[in-house]
């Protein structure tokens, strides 16, 4: 299936997208595509936070009360301020991020991150930077990184987000401008750090990636079947506004 131009819609319709595609390839890694000591797990992060390499998430939840709570007066609305900010779309999305993380199942640790990035990961300079920083503090760390960049290079990224990360480790360059979109799978520990890079277009197939492992080697990444699965469980409307011709 060919890659849809994503400015056709906004933040929140990409990020419903992301979530489906996140768990499509997490289905896939799970059943037959990673080694047996290895499993894929959906987590949601926010800001540069990396899953932490022992814990896992806490599916106890916390204590609620259902009775007297000493005297505390619950309002049932809160009182007129002289402002109220209300969370943007994009902000949402970027708070809601989900990352795909590949953990193994000696200690749980995190070995890999797969990262689709989306608009709003590129709509201010700081979004960039918390983005790229991320991903720099888990190569860093020696967590393999896949990223998958399908938003054209913008004012706040003009070498697109390899570029923003790989500057961090060498000579960065945009990608060609017939083919602004980057796929890029990070090596992590196999001396200094390697990128292995495919560029697209809109219109062109997803590549099949390289997930790197710990010690193993790496395994490919079903891009493109995924987007595909991922794409046919979008709501009609916004399949259609998709794929219908340029005007």
């Amino acid at each position: 299936m060919p890659i849809h131009d994503w400015a056709r819609v906004g933040a929140g319709t990409f990020h419903d997208f992301h979530n489906a595609w996140i768990t499509h390839l997490k289905e896939r890694f799970n059943t037959g595509l990673l080694p047996r000591n290895y499993y894929a797990q959906s987590e949601q992060h926010v800001g540069l936070a990396i899953p932490d390499i022992l814990t896992l998430n806490d599916d106890n939840p916390s204590p609620t009360s259902n009775g007297d709570d000493g005297g505390v007066a619950v309002l049932k609305a809160p009182p007129k301020m002289s402002r109220k900010l209300v969370a943007t779309e994009a902000g949402v999305a970027r708070q809601r991020r989900r990352t795909l993380a590949i953990r193994h199942v000696s200690n749980h640790r995190v070995v890999a991150l797969v990262e689709i990035a989306s608009p709003a990961n590129k709509d201010r300079a700081q979004s960039v930077a918390d983005f790229a920083d991320k991903a720099i503090s888990a190569i860093d760390r020696g967590i393999h990184v896949l990223l998958v960049d399908l938003i054209p290079p913008g004012r706040h990224d003009p070498q697109g987000l390899h570029g923003a990360i790989w500057s961090y480790f060498g000579d960065a360059e945009a990608p060609p401008a017939d083919q602004p979109l980057t796929i890029a799978s990070y090596d992590a520990i196999r001396g200094l750090p390697e990128a292995h890079l495919e560029y697209r277009t809109v219109g062109e197939a997803l590549p099949e990636m390289p997930l790197f492992l710990e010690g193993e080697g790496c395994v490919p990444t079903p891009l493109d079947a995924t987007y595909q699965a991922a794409f046919r469980g979008m709501p009609a409307y916004y399949r259609d506004l998709l794929t219908k011709p340029s005007a």
